[in-house]
């Protein structure tokens, strides 16, 4: 449950962006997504510590220091799946053929095959997305798979990576975040040094006001042996 996992820690600790999805296995964009709360799907978070899959330990090293790398006690339990198409939530079915379209109007050197097993549906409903000859065809907008939640980045890269080896192509790049990756990391690091400078203010203020409120129970309690 990578998804679930990044949560708990995006909400529990410090770590950065890019640590988290080395750890969780996923794109830094689904990790974004899941802090800034704009993910497809609201997931409830899985504490990795309990599943003893990472120490305090660990995750204290890599608050320390953003360029550590995460070390994992043991993987998750692999999930077992019987063979058939991949399972969609009902309440995504619906998306289905707008990421069907998105995939084929960006890569049409991908197979019906691999477009049918990246998001779990048959040849049929491929075929006339493609020829136009759907029923919905007036109402399918192509739309990008990741962010319907039908599947995530790194699968439909993989899938890429692989269709363009195979074809003799060059595999286009994921550069939405070229040159301003940096800038990312750096903003995001701003972003939690305010925060905890906030707390600090707002932790110094309450203890200012509880010192005024025991000077005025006890307005004498610093001036003692005068009238």
């Amino acid at each position: 449950m990578p998804h679930a996992t990044a949560s708990w820690l995006v909400d529990n600790t410090a770590l950065s962006f890019e640590q988290i999805a080395e750890f969780c296995g996923l794109h830094i964009l689904e990790v974004q997504a899941i802090a800034d709360d704009t993910a497809a799907t609201k997931y409830t978070g899985r504490d990795p510590v309990r599943a003893h899959e990472i120490t305090m330990e660990e995750i204290h090293k890599g608050e320390a220091n953003p360029d550590y790398r995460l070390v994992m006690v043991k993987g998750p339990d692999p999930v077992r799946r019987t063979k058939g198409p991949r399972y969609t939530p009902v309440s995504k079915r619906q998306d289905k053929p707008d990421g069907i379209a998105w995939i084929l109007r960006h890569h049409p050197e991908v197979s019906d095959g691999a477009i049918g097993k990246l998001i779990g549906t048959t040849r049929n409903t491929i075929q006339a997305i493609r020829e136009r000859t759907h029923w919905n065809i007036s109402n399918i907008q192509p739309k990008d798979p990741v962010t319907l939640g039908l599947c995530s980045q790194r699968e439909l890269d993989a899938l890429v990576a692989r269709t363009a080896k195979k074809a003799g192509i060059e595999a286009p790049t994921d550069s939405r975040l070229a040159g301003d990756r940096e800038a990312l990391i750096e903003e995001l690091r701003r972003e939690r040094e305010t925060q905890q400078r906030l707390a600090d203010e707002a932790l110094n203020a309450e203890a200012a006001a509880i010192n005024d409120v025991a000077t005025i129970l006890d307005p004498f309690s610093d001036n003692k042996g005068h009238v």
